[in-house]
């Protein structure tokens, strides 16, 4: 009997290749070769269009870490609005993780701690409801004021977010996936 043949292209920068590396668990028919095409993962990335020069950051620290091909973007008029689309996003089956950014300031008309707190429970409950990890990239200062060097301040720091929601997304798929493979203990 002739021994199974699996060949694994995966796709990168709009070009299949194949992957000796990486290994495929077969079901079904393995008496006759298969080739199994894999696309990247994909993440979804949500951008609260409020203080868009400073929250944009942390979509460019993200993508440091995942590549932009990978990312999905998708822009909401403000902060309060993520938690909505981070549901429906997250229940496509279409993303390992979402993340959202959002930068919630004091304007002095409203209390923006509560707008804050709604934002994150919203999000926690998106991803405790989907399965799915929403992973907030929200921000709320203490004291921010539109100044030259607070923007730059909090330019440098919503990249570093970025990059951190980028980690953060990467190390728990992980680790989802090491949950999902049989124990060979067992």
């Amino acid at each position: 009997m002739p021994e199974p043949t699996v060949t694994v292209r995966k796709k990168e920068n709009g070009q299949f290749r194949s992957d000796p590396e990486l290994r495929v668990i077969a079901l079904g028919d393995v008496s006759q070769p298969k080739e199994i095409l894999m696309t990247p993962t994909r993440y979804a990335f949500i951008k609260a269009n409020w203080h868009a020069d400073i929250v944009d950051r942390a979509l460019d620290g993200f993508q440091e870490l995942i590549p932009a091909e990978q990312v999905d973007v998708f822009d909401v008029p403000g902060a309060f609005e993520m938690p909505l689309l981070a549901r429906d996003l997250a229940t496509t089956g279409r993303y390992a993780a979402v993340a959202a950014a959002a930068l919630v300031v004091d304007g002095g008309i409203y209390r923006h701690d509560f707008v804050a707190q709604a934002v994150v429970d919203g999000l926690m409950r998106a991803g405790l409801d989907s399965g799915v990890p929403v992973l907030s990239v929200s921000l709320t200062p203490h004291h921010y004021q539109e100044t030259d060097h607070h923007k730059a301040i909090y330019r440098a720091h919503f990249v570093e977010k970025g990059r951190e929601a980028a980690r953060a997304a990467l190390m728990i798929g992980k680790t989802r996936a090491s949950l999902a493979k049989p124990s060979l203990a067992a």
